[in-house]
């Protein structure tokens, strides 16, 4: 546990197993797709999305995306972006998305699919989007050395309920995590990007998934394991798929590839947390928190009470609260995760603008970030187990509640030592800031 973590009171978790996950993937480049990405889309089936849909859309949530911008225009995006802010004061504004990275991650969330693009899993919600600075851009043109920081307190004061930051890396940042402890305060949901470093020997946390007062989110696969790519430490906090997943090949938006990352799993972690708000537009985050948490996809062999460094407290399930009602609410000022009160209600702010001076301003400080990935499962008594829990199924979750029932989601593959094989890695590491 780092010392920011342990100054934040967050509480250590029991790792499922000893063994150590082995990895074998190293630097797949991205592979192009169809021009229909909606399938290639595998996650959406096993969640069930068609009967969510009947329930809850995402209608009246707004989620903040801060990244490397997003392209309004695309047809799966058009009627969607509001207007937000760019804190990296580069050439162009928040709408000039200067990788792909930034519009991949808002239609994940709420796209709607048309024009062969990708399907959101909230389509009706919005998103505001925060243009901040990688360290490519930073070495070509001049840019605010804040703007994360910025960015961070910007969305906590706009009408945004959740924050997703797809971005990470693995410096501690005291301003940083200030910016994420007043959204917080405010009543936000933070989602935060694991980090796709475990080949690299997942020897440092990823922040700011790693504050305790963000949200971290690790990567699954179609199998359920977690990719080896995605960091894992007592830091994890949920899982999501983020394995061959579809998104923009570039800045010129003109194909869709498919890569892996914890970017993904955070864009759809918070499209989760969209849905049950629109659903239950009077509860804090907290409460949404709460039961996405207890609604989560867990092992045959999960130990009641353990958390796992792997998947944290399992893999998002929005239909098994959606269309079967498990999770409750519980207490709306205690945060699920700390145990901790925390205030703010999060039903909405001032409205960004563009300028500086406005609401959309964020205070200084300085920090950069980058995407990040998957990681993969342990028994939780360190041995192999053929134990699964099903993400979309009544299957497997006794310690949230559920009913038996038979069908099909997405699995949570259980192993002491897991290898896992993908069809393309996610962006490029920069060298200080990236996506993930």
């Amino acid at each position: 546990m780092t010392a920011g973590m342990m100054e934040g009171g967050r509480l250590r978790r029991a790792l499922l197993g000893a063994m150590a996950l082995t990895t074998v993937l190293a630097g797949v480049a991205p592979t192009a797709v169809a021009a229909d990405a909606r399938s290639q889309q595998w996650y959406l089936e096993p969640m069930h999305v068609e009967e969510i849909w009947k329930k809850a859309t995402g209608k009246g949530i707004t989620v903040a995306v801060i990244d490397s911008g997003v392209d309004p225009a695309t047809p799966s995006l058009k009627g969607k972006v509001l207007k937000g802010w760019d804190a990296a004061e580069a050439k162009g504004d928040e709408t000039d998305d200067y990788t792909g990275h930034g519009t991949s991650i808002a239609e994940i969330i709420v796209g709607s699919g048309a024009g062969g693009g990708i399907q959101g899993l909230a389509p009706d919600a919005k998103v505001i989007p925060y243009r901040v600075s990688d360290t490519e851009l930073q070495n070509q043109q001049a840019v605010n050395a804040f703007d994360m920081e910025q960015a961070i307190k910007a969305a906590a004061d706009s009408d945004a309920r959740i924050i997703n930051i797809s971005w990470g890396n693995e410096y501690y940042n005291s301003s940083i995590r200030k910016a994420v402890k007043y959204a917080q305060d405010k009543g936000k949901l933070v989602f935060a990007a694991a980090g796709n470093d475990a080949k690299k020997g997942n020897s440092q946390d990823s922040y700011p998934a790693a504050y305790p007062e963000a949200i971290a989110v690790a990567a699954t696969g179609r199998d359920g394991k977690v990719g080896d790519y995605s960091q894992h430490g007592d830091f994890v906090d949920i899982a999501a798929p983020g394995s061959e997943i579809p998104n923009w090949c570039d800045e010129k938006l003109q194909s869709y590839c498919v890569s892996s990352g914890t970017s993904f799993a955070t864009a759809l972690a918070s499209a989760s947390a969209a849905l049950v708000w629109s659903a239950h537009p009077d509860w804090t985050g907290n409460q949404v928190l709460r039961v996405m948490i207890e609604s989560a996809g867990r092992g045959d062999d999960w130990k009641p009470g353990t958390v796992s460094n792997y998947l944290g407290h399992g893999v998002i399930r929005p239909n098994a609260h959606i269309t079967r009602g498990l999770g409750k609410p519980g207490d709306p000022n205690i945060n699920p995760l700390t145990k901790e009160s925390t205030g703010g209600a999060a039903t909405g702010g001032a409205t960004p603008s563009a300028d500086p001076s406005g609401s959309a301003a964020a205070p200084s400080g300085a920090g950069s970030s980058a995407p990040s990935a998957t990681t993969s499962a342990q028994a939780p008594d360190g041995k192999p187990t053929d134990g699964t829990a099903v993400a979309g199924s009544t299957e497997n979750a006794a310690s949230a509640g559920e009913d038996g029932g038979g069908s099909t989601g997405l699995v949570i593959g259980i192993a002491a030592a897991v290898v896992v094989v993908l069809a393309g890695a996610g962006f490029a590491l920069a060298r200080r800031r990236r996506t993930a």
